[in-house]
């Protein structure tokens, strides 16, 4: 039976204290709606813990009474993993700001779990060190966030995907048990490794506290090119050389012309390129010293074109990577739009990409296709505008269509609710239900955000 709203009010009042328990509904609004718009629903109540004790204790409160959690951070989350969906508990890490000393040695430091990933640069930064993963929501997103989704961004070329930045984690399990280890020692071969079980895992099997992270050189000197191509297949056939002889390279971004035009308009500024171009992207070399000859003796060695534009101080470098960080905002300035975040193999992306686009136009013939994304990965945001009805259509089709191709339904942004009805289609029945197995051991109870990233049997 489900509590009394009153009695677990008070149990996680005097564990938490009374002013980090919100119940009033214009307190809990701003944690019940995702960023998009898209995905919102009431909770029960909001709690934030401010240590990892704290948060084992919600958790057993909320396990003797039988209510749901589900575990937000920075609230910036697009698949709606991090909402409320049935009057769930909202536990909030916004209050586990633990930063430890960096540990210069080892290039690593630990920090709680709702560090945003703008403070953890800046404190690794202050003793010459920085983080490896950056995407446009670095001031409100949360290390821990980024760790349950297994977040990409911009330097995945480089340093991979926040799995590979996880030298140790601690969690708390549906029955309030801690676990975990902060050591962050390299060598470490005793079992299955809980980092890599916890990331990607969308709070579906513990809730994450705190995370032991890898850091890498804060480079100093950083070279911004923004190159028109004519065409996407002109930006892939680049690729391989920017690969090849670019030693120092650290992030190849996307934008499609709609993209670029949508981001000029948003920002009320030219596009720095004087010329329409088929596709643009943003490289990014940086290292310990200038980068700017060797980026412009490769771009005019492989990309012979006046539509470039150049920038190493941070100014003018600044107002090129504004271009990439505030398409999503341009987009959402236009309304609430149909978001599919997908990955596909090199070999089969321009060719899968226009199908994609003639089959929205098609389905959605008033709607308006903004794409970008990370070439080197094949990834690529779709962002449809005014679908109206055709929503549901198009997300199917599109989502057919690239695990026909080889590709992921979901390459950076998880899965959350937004697309279970896909899993078994992308990974299999039966690992899906390895995957059901793994989270009935953990959580039988179904506390841990119910609904999320696993379909239902």
């Amino acid at each position: 039976m489900s509590p009394s709203p009153d009695v677990l009010c008070r149990e996680l009042q005097a564990t938490v204290g009374p002013t980090h328990v919100l119940v009033d509904p214009d307190m809990r609004a701003g944690y019940e709606t995702d960023w998009t718009g898209r995905f919102h629903g009431a909770s029960r109540l909001v709690v934030r813990p401010g240590t990892t004790h704290e948060v084992a204790a919600v958790v057993r409160i909320c396990a003797a009474h039988n209510a749901a959690i589900v575990t937000q951070g920075g609230n910036t989350g697009l698949v709606g993993g991090g909402v409320p969906r049935n009057h769930e508990v909202i536990v909030s890490t916004a209050r586990l700001t633990r930063c430890d000393a960096v540990d210069t040695a080892a290039s690593q430091v630990t920090v709680g779990s709702g560090v945003t990933l703008a403070a953890a640069r800046n404190h690794a930064r202050a003793v010459a060190l920085d983080l490896a993963i950056d995407f446009a929501s670095r001031d409100s997103a949360t290390i821990g966030g980024a760790v349950a989704t297994n977040a990409g961004g911009s330097r995945v070329i480089r340093f991979g995907t926040m799995r590979a930045q996880v030298a140790g984690i601690e969690a708390v399990l549906a029955n309030g048990e801690i676990i975990g280890s902060l050591s962050g020692l390299p060598k470490e071969t005793i079992g299955l490794h809980l980092p890599s079980l916890l990331c990607g895992s969308e709070g579906t099997l513990a809730i994450i506290t705190a995370v032991r992270l890898k850091l890498v050189p804060w480079y100093r000197h950083t070279a911004t090119a923004l190159v028109g191509l004519p065409s996407l297949a002109a930006a892939l056939d680049l690729l391989p050389a920017l690969r090849r002889e670019l030693a120092q390279l650290d992030s190849i971004e996307l934008l499609m012309p709609s993209a670029m035009s949508l981001v000029c308009e948003h920002l009320q500024r030219t596009c720095p390129i004087p010329v329409d171009a088929g596709a643009y992207l943003l490289i990014e070399c940086a290292g310990n010293s200038d980068q700017h000859d060797e980026l412009m003796r490769v771009l005019a060695l492989h990309a012979p074109t006046n539509a470039t534009a150049v920038a190493t101080d941070e100014t003018a470098r600044g107002r090129l990577l504004e271009l990439r960080d505030n398409v999503t905002t341009a987009i959402n300035h236009r309304g609430v739009p149909l978001k599919l975040d997908v990955a596909l193999p090199l070999g089969v992306l321009s060719q899968t990409t226009a199908d994609i686009e003639a089959l929205i136009n098609r389905l959605a013939p008033k709607s308006t296709l903004i794409n970008f994304g990370h070439l080197a990965e094949g990834n690529l945001h779709l962002n449809t505008l005014n679908a109206g009805s055709a929503d549901a259509t198009i997300t199917d089709q599109v989502l057919q269509m690239v695990i026909a191709r080889g590709g992921a339904i979901s390459a950076e942004h998880g899965i959350g609710i937004a697309k279970t009805h896909w899993l078994v289609a992308q990974r299999g029945a039966a690992e899906v239900d390895a995957l059901r197995s793994l989270k009935a051991s953990l959580d039988p109870h179904k506390m841990l955000n119910p609904g999320v990233l696993l379909p239902e049997a």
